[in-house]
């Protein structure tokens, strides 16, 4: 084999590595271990993982609910989590069903006439009808509400850089509800914007106004992009294609997943049919066959491995199919009545919350907009880092400290709540935070 690529030594194929970088000792590898030992080994290590046990309010844009064990039982079936990109239909027709059945959930969830087959997450997917709605307006700037993900904002940032000299992103403000200013995002439209981009909920938490996000939209004919990071929010608020929206996107992972450090997700990716042909991914239909049976297709991939590449849209693939399918699963194992009952409970739960902190001395709520599952409080008394770091001592991992994603000195902490969380626990959070009254800088050894 090195003679057939030229050299006589495997070290020749290394030599263009500088020598303070090439590792010339054996690595320091503890001896191999047989199987019992190993298993040993590693549920030691497991065990001194204490996230399960701690209380969690963390959300953010990935919350935790519950996933029925049928639902990973299901997906693990050999059939399915060996199945990769159908592309020869006639062998593919489970896989192939499974996706449109998930482009209708999706479809439902958002009010939209089609869907694709899903996104890496959603921060590409938002990034992805960015994109979308700058071909179709054929103008180079997209106007961001300052509410979106923060990461979300960043990925987008990252898609547009070095497109054209004209691509442009513009944040309109938040008002002092915690929701979009749109009388200030009026003065950022011009006849050179593609889209609005508005979080539904947004990234506090907050219900935004899409009538005002459609009439801000409407002033230069730019497109209306939602994006939704917790998919149960539709259980109880319009769907935002029937507020106008034309491109939906949003994040399944609730639907599907546990957390799990941050991923996988499921980018949910819907608009309206006349948009059809500029969607990226793919998209799979419904036929019959040549004997009227019925049979699943895909029906449009504009990506550059099957089109022109001057025609592609994306080159955006292999989509999270194992976890779509997972969604589909979890959301049909709901129906339309569990999902709206998971819904409120966990609106009711966010109520509940927000009632018992407003009777805390040491915190404030300082947006007083609608919420669904998620909101901000505002810390009075000590800075929001060491709340957590005192907390988190106590197995309490009472949120998110907003100061990592802005710089204005507020002490805010992003709180979520979900059908998870019992009445009692959230008087457990609430009574923790009682006691964070004390503005002293903690002593030595004091968490």
């Amino acid at each position: 084999m090195l003679a057939s690529v030229g050299v006589q030594r495997i070290d020749e194929l290394f030599e263009a590595i500088p020598d303070g970088y090439l590792l010339k000792d054996p690595l320091a590898l503890e001896p191999a271990l047989d199987e019992p030992r190993l298993m040993k080994h590693l549920s030691e290590l497991a065990s001194a993982n204490d996230g399960p046990t701690m209380l969690s309010f963390l959300g953010g844009g990935m919350y935790r609910h519950h996933v029925p064990p049928a639902v990973d039982h299901l997906i693990q079936r050999s059939a399915v989590y060996t199945a990769y990109t159908p592309y020869q239909a006639e062998l593919s027709q489970g896989t192939l069903q499974a996706i449109f059945e998930f482009q209708t959930i999706v479809c439902e969830l958002f009010g939209t006439d089609v869907a694709n087959a899903s996104m890496y997450d959603g921060a590409s997917g938002a990034a992805e009808a960015v994109l979308m709605a700058r071909r179709i307006k054929r103008r180079p700037q997209v106007l961001v509400s300052q509410g979106v993900h923060p990461e979300y904002i960043e990925t987008i940032r990252t898609y547009i850089r070095g497109l054209d000299d004209q691509a442009s992103l513009a944040l309109a403000p938040l008002g002092p509800d915690g929701r979009t200013d749109w009388d200030a995002a009026r003065d950022l439209v011009s006849e050179e914007t593609a889209a609005v981009l508005v979080g539904y909920p947004n990234f506090l938490g907050c219900v935004e106004d899409l009538d005002a996000a459609r009439a801000t939209a409407d002033i230069h004919g730019a497109l209306l992009i939602t994006a939704t990071s917790e998919p149960y929010a539709l259980s109880v608020l319009r769907a935002p294609g029937d507020c106008g929206a034309d491109i939906c996107v949003g994040e399944g992972q609730s639907l599907a997943l546990p957390p799990q450090y941050g991923g996988p997700g499921v980018g949910l990716f819907g608009a309206s049919q006349s948009f059809v042909r500029q969607m990226p991914g793919r998209l799979v239909g419904r036929t019959v066959d040549a004997d009227g049976a019925p049979g699943y297709v895909l029906t449009l991939s504009t990506r550059e491995q099957h089109i022109r590449r001057e025609k592609a849209t994306s080159n955006i693939c292999t989509n999270h199919g194992l976890v779509a399918l997972a969604m589909g699963i979890r959301t049909a194992m709901l129906g339309r009545r569990g999902f709206e009952q998971a819904g409120r409970r966990c609106m009711n739960a966010a109520q509940y919350l927000r009632t018992g902190i407003e009777g805390l001395e040491e915190f404030e709520l300082p947006y007083s907009a609608p919420v669904f599952n998620e909101l901000v409080i505002r810390s009075r008394g000590p800075s929001a880092s060491v709340i957590l770091d005192r907390l988190s001592a106590d197995g309490n991992i009472a949120g998110i400290d907003l100061g990592r994603f802005r710089d204005d000195g507020r002490q805010d902490l992003l709180v979520a709540v979900t059908e998870h969380h019992s009445r009692d626990e959230i008087d457990r959070q609430l009574a923790a935070l009682a006691t964070q009254g004390d503005s002293r800088p903690p002593q030595s050894g004091e968490p």
